[in-house]
């Protein structure tokens, strides 16, 4: 039972959008379908975007939400998730706020694991490039971090802008209270189903490096204008867990 809640919470951190790495910007490769260069979010202000939590079995082992404030010039996005095993509750709320190119200025982090409970903040100083975190607890540390970084939510809407433009992000090393490193590739296109529907999506494959483990995963991203997440698989020894978009 300890190690399957190992799992799932490593899981769960990930869909959070621990996301990052450093290196030359890839195209998108043969296969993908074009799109003209933009600078544009193909997402709108106010989206909102519900998931359930799958086992392997496809049991529901909770929900999820994406959204999209509706401030500007700048951007607001949150993520929530509520799942449970007996006797144990998993509750996180993240809260990241964006200038308008996608450059973070602030991340908030409150989540529950059984009888773990976490408050904290991540500021982010742009023109010095460093993050300060604090914790409800008192703690503080301040690390240095890369120019116009992003955290792991904001990353994921950048990832949608850059596929709506035809291309893929830089790998880069981005902050989500602590450096984290990820290489996006190019997979194929599959049939994702649904609610009954069937439409075509394409496969991004992403390679996580964190500072005590490494994952690899995989997010379908829908080919309409939004570049919509359709569903995020990750494999572990259990077997693949996914959230998977409730329409």
């Amino acid at each position: 039972m300890n190690n399957s809640l190992v799992l799932i919470q490593v899981f769960l951190f990930e869909l959070a959008g621990v996301w990052c790495l450093w290196a030359q910007s890839s195209p998108v490769p043969r296969g993908a379908p074009p799109a003209p260069p933009s600078t544009a979010a193909p997402f709108s202000r106010g989206e909102v975007l519900n998931y359930s939590v799958n086992w392997p079995s496809g049991l529901s082992l909770g929900e999820a939400q994406l959204r999209v404030g509706s401030a500007e010039p700048g951007w607001d996005f949150e993520f929530t998730l509520n799942a449970s095993l007996p006797g144990f509750e998993v509750k996180d709320h993240y809260r990241s706020e964006a200038g308008a190119s996608f450059c973070s200025s602030r991340l908030e982090k409150d989540f529950v694991h059984g009888s773990r409970k976490t408050k904290e903040t991540v500021s982010y100083d742009q023109q010095k490039r460093q993050a300060e975190r604090k914790t409800d607890a008192g703690g503080k540390s301040e690390v240095a971090i890369s120019d116009c970084a992003k955290d792991g939510l904001t990353f994921l809407y950048y990832l949608r802008r850059e596929l709506a433009s035809g291309r893929l992000p830089p790998a880069q090393v981005i902050n989500f209270g602590a450096p984290y490193e990820i290489s996006v590739a190019y997979g194929d296109a599959r049939d994702v189903e649904t609610d009954g529907v069937k439409q075509k999506a394409d496969r991004i494959l992403v390679s996580l490096r964190g500072p005590a483990s490494s994952h690899s995963f995989e997010i379908l991203f829908a080919r309409d204008k939004a570049r919509t997440p359709l569903e995020v698989r990750v494999p572990f020894s259990l077997g693949t867990f996914a959230l998977e978009l409730a329409r």
